[in-house]
C-alpha cells in the first residue's frame, strides 16, 4: 500500500512539475550584436542601456558582443512601478578567436568558426578591392 502511495506522489510531482515548471522561452533581441549596434537600436527605441556585466578586455566596448540582454528587473517610486525604459546588457569583450596570448572563443566552437570565416571573408574582400 505504501508503494502505491509513493508512486501516486511521484506521478503527482512529475505532473505538477511539467505543468508549472515549464517556462516560455523569450527571444533575446540583442544577443549576438555588437554593443554599438545594440545600444543604437535600444536608443532608437527610446530606452536606456546599462552594462550589467563585462567579460574580458581584448575589445573596446563598441566591438564587444552582447551575450545576453534583459529588461531591467527593478522598480521605482512610491508606487513601486516597474522600470520599462532600461535594458541590461551582458557583454563579451574577449577576442573572436583565442590566441596564445589573448582569450577568446575556441577555433572549434561555432562562434570561433564564424569569427575565422569572417576574417577570411574580410581579407578576401580587402585583397579584391586593393587589386582592382
Amino acid at each position: 500500500m505504501s508503494g502505491v502511495k509513493f508512486s501516486a506522489a511521484v506521478v503527482a510531482l512529475v505532473a505538477s512539475s511539467a505543468w508549472f515548471g515549464c517556462g516560455v522561452a523569450a527571444a533575446d533581441d540583442y544577443s549576438g550584436q555588437t554593443y554599438a549596434d545594440a545600444s543604437k537600436a535600444i536608443g532608437d527605441a527610446g530606452k536606456k542601456v546599462v552594462v550589467a556585466s563585462r567579460a574580458g578586455d581584448a575589445l573596446d566596448q563598441d566591438n564587444c558582443v552582447v551575450a545576453k540582454s534583459e529588461p531591467a528587473p527593478w522598480i521605482k517610486g512610491d508606487d513601486f512601478s516597474p522600470v520599462t525604459d532600461t535594458v541590461l546588457l551582458n557583454l563579451n569583450c574577449n577576442a573572436g578567436v583565442a590566441t596564445a596570448t589573448t582569450p577568446g572563443n575556441s577555433a572549434a566552437s561555432p562562434e570561433g568558426r564564424a569569427a575565422i570565416q569572417a576574417a577570411k571573408d574580410k581579407a578576401a574582400k580587402d585583397a579584391a578591392s586593393s587589386s582592382g
